[in-house]
């Protein structure tokens, strides 16, 4: 087959699991509890910030798009890797493939902006409260939320392309459960040092930079936070910035592994766990992590249960 045209013809074959056949079973029961669970717990949330109006605030609108990216980008690929694990045939089409990535790096890159945007909202609540809702107002918000989205969509644009375009001189054996980008890089027959420069250039921006932004939010939001006098207005600050700090934890943990070392240089088994921790775990963790902390979305829940006088008898 001609090295130069395969890029563009033919499926490809997914190996994900395959290795450890004992395994594949397993994992089909866990991912689709999780997948499941994730479906509820996000669109719980999303449910719950638009009904009740006492979330109609810039954190919940932030939490809201949070919920819908994550219920997206776990559904890019997890229904695939379902349909994968359940039988023999591992296959996935180019188009597939090529929606699948784009969706992975453009999901990728928008959740790493949000959650900028999202610690820049915490830092104005607790560094400017009195002016809080005159700073974060309707039309900023929508703003942010583009920006992310724009950047985020962006970076797919950039990278999906010339990934898939690598020359693979026949073969089509991704070993990955999806077609991700050092998954991809890894099939390539040609030198790939040019690209994975450019990945590593790309990640600083769209990956370390925002998370560069968060930890000096969190800098000033602590210092802050030092200056309150009574321990409950501490508690309080604390309760709202914990949530946020936690999922950007889950997040950036996995995502600097994957993609600052791209290629060859990473453990293929381990990657595709990290990946798998990624893409499943953390969007079924960020909605447990912000009822749990959270009184007022556990109150909302409540008041949305229960109904108002209900809540108000207890």
């Amino acid at each position: 087959m001609d090295g130069t045209n395969d890029s563009t013809q033919g499926n490809f074959i997914l190996l994900g699991f395959s290795d450890h056949p004992y395994l594949e079973r397993i994992l089909f029961v866990v991912i689709l509890i999780a997948y499941l669970l994730t479906i509820v717990g996000n669109t719980t949330i999303i449910l719950v910030s638009r009904l009740d109006l006492q979330l109609h605030s810039p954190m919940y609108f932030f939490l809201t798009h949070l919920s819908f990216l994550d219920l997206s980008f776990t559904s890019s690929s997890i229904p695939q890797l379902l349909y994968n694990l359940s039988g023999h045939d591992k296959t996935i089409s180019y188009t597939g493939c090529a929606i699948q990535l784009f969706l992975f790096l453009g999901l990728g890159g928008v959740e790493c902006l949000l959650l900028a945007v999202m610690a820049y909202d915490r830092f104005v609540a607790v560094c400017n409260p009195l002016h809080y809702l005159v700073i974060m107002n309707p039309h900023l918000c929508m703003g942010l939320v583009l920006v992310a989205w724009g950047g985020g969509v962006a970076n797919s644009l950039a990278m999906s392309p010339v990934t898939l375009h690598l020359p693979r001189c026949g073969h089509h054996t991704v070993d990955h459960y999806l077609c991700e980008m050092p998954a991809l890089i890894r099939m390539a027959c040609v030198n790939t040092t040019a690209i994975e420069g450019t990945v590593f250039v790309l990640a600083v921006v769209i990956v370390l930079s925002p998370l560069v932004f968060i930890l000096v939010s969190y800098g000033y939001i602590i210092r802050a936070v030092l200056h309150i006098q009574s321990s409950s207005g501490r508690q309080k600050a604390f309760n709202t910035c914990g949530s946020h700090l936690t999922v950007v934890s889950l997040f950036y943990g996995n995502i600097i592994y994957m993609y600052m070392q791209p290629g060859n240089s990473s453990s293929q088994n381990q990657g595709k766990f990290l990946t798998l921790l990624y893409n499943i775990v953390t969007p079924l963790l960020n909605p447990l992590i912000y009822t749990l902390r959270n009184r007022e979305v556990k109150g909302a829940l409540r008041r949305l249960l229960l109904g108002d006088r209900e809540v108000q008898k207890k």
